[in-house]
């Protein structure tokens, strides 16, 4: 197919050329309205600039890229990890773009996509950096793009991802707090409106549900992923007229935060709070005490990844368009014990009665 000429981009968005070529190289020198405008003339055409033009000739770039929150988050080391494996059996490069949690102007990225300077695309546990119709299938060259780790926004709901079950993971440690005799066991979350988020809440609620415990006002608080979202939540259930015997936290930064907390104000972990985490990243283990915690395969969760992004760009759907879900394993230490050896007279009994 003939490749598409950068005057047609630039008419298709009702743009100069100069400014499809500014989109493409210095996108930071283009409003937002624009730069989108003219990333979707790019996808819909296939435009692709000249100096790659020989190159996707003779095949791939073997290039993918992996758009990151934070390279810092022990967790995703390990999923890149497993990433990095992959792309080395398949012959392939990876570029790393760190977002910074979001908070980061991520034009260069879909800017390099729309003009195949990559061959794919893994999201691991962040938003969409660039527009939404680059990922619409009404584009006649869709981009390749993978979401691994968490599908955190709405936008990203249909494209295909690698990831444990939230849902039941969440429920299931929640459980396990109940059969270890707690009744009042409360939430640390993560983001307000992310969908990994409220997967996990939703793990919870069915878990209270079931064992038949009520979650009280001002149990279930935002700690936003991060050390002190989660000290500031920590600090206010210790001083709930309702105080939990319990805390489970979304995420093992959040759950080692929590635990400093509780020691700080003069209370043990476990003997008067248990602290459950989510992750089992590689400092859980080395907690004071260790951490209980939801383990995700992060190497694992890295190389699916990698090779559902493969078939994505040759064209296989072995799986679908659908989630691929990976087992989840709960890992028991001595962050969690039972509230009625401290003589909570609230947590004695079946938990489910």
């Amino acid at each position: 197919m003939k490749n598409a000429s950068i005057k047609e981009v630039a008419k298709l968005a009702g743009v100069s050329i100069a400014t499809v070529s500014r989109c493409a190289n210095n996108p930071e020198r283009v409003s937002e309205e624009t730069r989108l405008r003219v990333q979707a003339a790019i996808a819909e055409t296939g435009y692709v600039p000249h100096g790659l033009a020989r190159n996707l000739r003779r095949g791939r770039t073997n290039i993918v890229m992996v758009v990151i929150p934070s390279i810092g988050v022990p967790f995703f080391g390990g999923v890149m990890q497993g990433i990095q494996s992959a792309a080395r059996a398949e012959g392939l490069s990876v570029i790393i773009e760190e977002t910074q949690f979001n908070t980061i102007h991520t034009d260069k990225i879909g800017a390099m996509l729309v003009s195949r300077q990559v061959d794919g695309l893994i999201l691991l546990a962040t938003v969409s950096p660039f527009g939404t119709e680059i990922l619409s299938n009404r584009s006649k060259h869709r981009i390749p793009i993978v979401v691994g780790c968490e599908t955190v926004s709405a936008d990203l709901a249909s494209l295909p991802s690698v990831h444990i079950d939230n849902i039941t993971a969440a429920k299931e440690a929640t459980l396990y707090l109940a059969s270890q005799g707690h009744r009042r066991i409360a939430l640390i979350s993560g983001e307000q409106g992310s969908l990994l988020t409220s997967d996990r809440e939703s793990g919870y609620r069915l878990a209270m549900r079931e064992a038949h415990l009520p979650i009280e006002d001002g149990w279930l608080l935002h700690g936003n992923l991060t050390f002190a979202g989660a000290m500031r939540a920590t600090r206010m259930l210790i001083e709930h007229p309702e105080r939990p015997t319990a805390i489970f936290c979304l995420n093992d930064d959040m759950a080692l935060a929590c635990v400093h907390e509780i020691k700080r104000s003069g209370l043990r972990v476990p003997g008067d709070i248990s602290v459950m985490g989510f992750d089992d990243n590689p400092y859980s283990e080395l907690a004071d005490p260790p951490l209980t915690t939801v383990r995700q395969p992060a190497a694992e969760i890295g190389e699916r990844t990698l090779y559902r992004l493969v078939r994505e760009i040759e064209g296989r759907k072995s799986h679908g368009d659908g989630p691929e879900y990976v087992p989840h394993t709960l890992v028991v230490r001595q962050s969690v014990g039972n509230p009625a050896s401290v003589g909570d007279p609230a947590s004695v009994g079946d938990p489910t009665e």
